[in-house]
């Protein structure tokens, strides 16, 4: 808030010292036979609003609150190609990695595996449960700082499980299936708004399909509704957990208020 604010002001007193001298000036060298130079008007106007001498003195609070205007534009601007800029240089890094290495380097703050996204292995059948093991992972993610990556298709000792199962289960068996499926599951369950937050790609290693979900830090909370109750997920060491009540607004507080300053 202190930064629009200062943003606000600045651009004010860019209106009132810069805008509404050199509006004057135009004025003046298109109906006065002699004007000074540009310097010595504007120098002039500005000495007029020190003293007090202006008379248009409503024309110039308009100047003001253009300034302002066009100051508070220019930050969210600004903010706005900043945060890209930071997404596409992180997107870019994150994709530069090699996926066996990813995979070597084992679980952490900023790695999940999961075996599969709706295919009980134990089971040996399709349990829709399972999906919100996905989705709380993807909540711990989106409340996080920088986001993180999840595998899925590998066992989490690394092992190499692949989609294949998956596959099965889905009307397109295939990679545009699997991907419409998890993105479908996304934004039903945590908001459509947020997957332009996701990133979703496919490898072959060893012949298996692994899909690899790099996830940005989201722009508002997450929260996941679990039967009557929402519950709020971050990424705590190498795993995912729910924040009582006190705790979410704690870190929500802190969060969202670094994540706007």
């Amino acid at each position: 808030m202190k930064t629009y604010v200062a943003a606000a002001m600045i651009g004010a007193l860019i209106g009132v010292f810069i805008l509404a001298p050199s509006y004057e000036y135009i004025y003046a060298m298109e109906y006065k036979d002699d004007p000074l130079s540009s310097f010595e008007y504007v120098i002039g106007q500005i000495g007029d609003i020190f003293t007090g001498n202006l008379t248009e003195k409503n024309l110039l609070l308009f100047y003001a609150e253009i300034g302002a205007v066009l100051g508070l534009m220019s930050l969210w601007i600004y903010r706005m190609l900043n945060r890209n800029l930071q997404q596409s240089d992180a997107l870019k890094s994150e994709l530069d990695k090699n996926l066996p290495s990813i995979i070597r380097q084992g679980e952490g703050p900023l790695l999940e595996f999961k075996s599969t996204l709706r295919w009980d292995l134990q089971e040996n059948r399709v349990n829709r449960s399972l999906e919100t093991v996905i989705l709380k992972t993807l909540s711990g993610f989106f409340n996080s700082h920088i986001g993180g990556t999840l595998l899925i298709g590998v066992a989490d000792n690394g092992e190499l499980i692949g989609l294949e199962k998956d596959y099965q289960t889905l009307k397109k068996p295939n990679k545009d299936g699997f991907e419409q499926a998890l993105m479908t599951t996304l934004s039903t369950n945590l908001g459509a708004d947020l997957c332009p937050f996701v990133h979703v790609l496919f490898h072959v290693v060893d012949g298996k399909d692994i899909c690899r979900v790099i996830v940005s830090p989201a722009n508002r909370p997450v929260f996941l509704s679990q039967g009557n109750a929402q519950k709020f997920y971050v990424r705590t060491g190498s795993g995912t957990r729910d924040l009582n009540i006190q705790e979410a607004l704690d870190y929500v507080s802190s969060r969202w208020k670094q994540h706007a300053g």
